[in-house]
């Protein structure tokens, strides 16, 4: 999950890294403790400058018209609920660093340029970052961040390489899955600052991360879906409110499967969901409550469930199904197919063709998907 630029700028500053003043704007009518003032719209996206969503306001005037207008946008398909006012910084030159984790060596890759900004992605600045590959440890990468230090210019090296090392314990220190800083201002008198931040943080680790589960807790409307795994303990994120296919799905990486698979085959899954049958604890609250946000899609026309029993015993799944979809009356009228396998597979079918469900059961996956996905062509 993305932290807002404002949100991830809250955290770093409480660990003594620098950070201009700024505060958080949420209507048109929001004033400014200063003027001038860079007005950001706070989405958790990059590229917000290139697209608009930045721009520098000198009057109250000026302020409420950039605030109407940013307020107004959507970048990158996110609505703009929030500007971060910020304090300009005078500053010598912008710089960039990053730290993130390499999904396939389970390692970091430390970037460090003595050029940032808006043009990072082109590739005459591409090629001025250097990249290294360190352990998975705060040790190692101070290490990789002594190494590169020679190879900087003499002009940022002083204030690049104390600020990678500051910015590699926060990494750590939060658990972080990627902290990119662009630009990365230095200052007169070897200063530095942060000016924008991408901030990505790992919800498994919210029970951990104290000071970033309270963010989450105190903006879910920011954060709805790392709000919603603090307070329920799963899993439920919507993918494409235009999505005709709800899926009820355990297991994180089966259910990534399935959303990749109904892709690739050119549907629409409405979500992702990861319900975790091990905290049903015999009451089918987690399944009515995961039922009603699929009912609550506008275009929901099939739903798709896939259970695997491990420590689960299908039979009382099914009890809890069928109660669940009781309590849901807005879900009879969509086709159910249910990929079920493991152990009680027969009590399960016994119990759902008693209470006379039309919930279909299927044990084969691709079997499951073309019949979940045929039920779409007899909805049009």
């Amino acid at each position: 999950m993305m932290l807002l630029e404002h949100h991830a700028k809250c955290l770093l500053e409480g660990h003594a890294i620098p950070v201009p003043a700024g505060v958080l704007a949420t209507s048109a009518d929001s004033s400014a403790p200063f003027l001038p003032a860079i007005a950001k719209a706070q989405v958790p996206a990059g590229g917000r400058g290139k697209c608009g969503g930045i721009v520098k306001v000198g009057t109250n005037f000026e302020l409420r018209e950039a605030l109407r207008r940013l307020l107004s946008m959507q970048i990158k398909g996110h609505e703009v609920r929030a500007v971060r006012l910020e304090q300009p910084v005078e500053f010598l030159a912008e710089s960039y660093i990053s730290f993130a984790v390499h999904a396939d060596s389970g390692r970091v890759r430390v970037m460090i340029a003595p050029r940032g900004g808006i043009d990072i992605e082109e590739p005459s600045m591409r090629e001025q970052i250097i990249t290294r590959l360190a352990g998975p440890s705060l040790i190692a990468v101070q290490s990789i961040i002594e190494d590169i230090a020679p190879e900087l210019p003499e002009s940022c090296r002083a204030q690049l390489s104390e600020a990678a090392h500051a910015l590699a314990r926060c990494f750590f220190d939060f658990e972080a899955l990627l902290l990119e800083i662009n630009p990365l201002f230095i200052l007169g008198e070897g200063g530095w600052a942060v000016g924008d931040v991408k901030f990505v943080i790992d919800e498994n680790a919210l029970s951990r991360q104290t000071a970033i589960a309270a963010i989450v807790e105190g903006n879910k409307t920011f954060y709805p879906e790392a709000a919603l795994k603090l307070e329920q303990g799963f899993d439920f994120v919507v993918l494409d409110r235009a999505g005709d296919i709800g899926l009820v799905t355990t297991g994180a990486g089966l259910s990534m499967q399935l959303v990749d698979e109904l892709t690739e085959r050119g549907h629409r899954p409405y979500n992702f969901c990861d319900i975790r049958t091990g905290g049903f604890k015999g009451d089918p609250a987690r399944l009515v409550q995961v039922f009603r946000w699929i009912a609550d899609g506008p275009a929901i026309r099939s739903v798709l469930m896939n259970f695997f029993a491990g420590m689960t015993d299908l039979g009382e799944l099914a009890i809890l199904l069928i109660a669940a979809l009781e309590q849901v009356p807005e879900l009879k009228r969509v086709p159910i197919t249910a990929r079920l396998i493991g152990n009680g597979l027969d009590q399960a079918r016994a119990v759902i063709q008693a209470a006379g469900n039309p919930l279909v059961i299927e044990t084969d996956l691709e079997r499951a998907m073309d019949r979940a996905t045929r039920n779409l062509e007899v909805a049009r």
